[in-house]
């Protein structure tokens, strides 16, 4: 398979408001891909779109080669909200054993082994309504990843924790990547970019650039990712007034 995503004119409108306005993009099998881009520039709806939450206005995804929506694709895609889709009144294990058992997928080995990833082994028998808000963000990862997934969405992962917490889910990502498994994260940090394969940067909607961040930078001409990402919304916006 040379693409896992493929996502050809893609729209989305919502009244005169176009979230997702005319998106192309591919990305190869074990690759990070980062969506990069402020609050409110279609990250999430483009996410949603993908993974059958939302029905496009027009155009197309495909995933893992097939058509969406597929359900069948669904059972090797995981998806990681930005807000906690976890159930408080169950235990970690029962949350991501849950969450297996809804993709049809368990494996009580692969079970034990997410939870050593987002090290949370000692403490899987917590109520996650007991437990810290970085610790219910390990808790959200390893239910993504609960029916070992081959396509991995990732909406801010990594947003209200720490630093260290951030470099953390970092290398768990590149662990994943380095084992086939294919990311695309989404983020309004810019220093994460530094850390993906490939970038896609998005602003009102549209993809503005995409390359690696070196390849972002000397397009624009910049020393910095975010001077590239000012550089290329200013191009745009005058390439639209035009």
């Amino acid at each position: 398979m040379d693409t896992v995503v493929e996502i050809r004119e893609l729209h989305k409108h919502f009244g005169v408001i176009r979230a997702v306005d005319g998106i192309n993009l591919s990305v190869k099998p074990g690759e990070i891909y980062g969506l990069l881009g402020p609050n409110g520039s279609g990250k999430t709806t483009l996410i949603r779109l993908l993974i059958g939450l939302l029905e496009p206005t027009s155009g197309s995804v495909t995933l893992l080669a097939q058509a969406m929506p597929d359900k069948a694709v669904l059972a090797q895609t995981g998806y990681m909200t930005q807000a906690s889709a976890l159930y408080e009144d169950l235990t970690v294990r029962e949350n991501i054993t849950f969450f297996a058992e809804m993709c049809g997928r368990i494996d009580r080995a692969w079970i034990d082994e997410v939870l050593e990833l987002v090290e949370l082994k000692d403490r899987s028998r917590s109520l996650v309504r007991t437990l810290s808000g970085g610790l219910k963000q390990r808790t959200s990862l390893a239910c993504s990843l609960a029916h070992k997934p081959r396509l991995l969405l990732l909406d801010e992962p990594t947003v209200g924790i720490d630093p260290q917490l951030r470099a953390t889910f970092w290398s768990y990502f590149r662990q994943l990547a380095s084992s086939g498994v294919t990311l695309i994260v989404s983020s309004h940090v810019m220093d994460e970019a530094e850390r993906c394969d490939r970038l896609g940067f998005m602003r009102l909607g549209k993809l503005l650039a995409e390359g690696s961040a070196s390849e972002l930078r000397d397009q624009a001409n910049a020393r910095t990712l975010e001077e590239a990402f000012l550089r290329f919304a200013v191009g745009n916006m005058e390439g639209g007034e035009g």
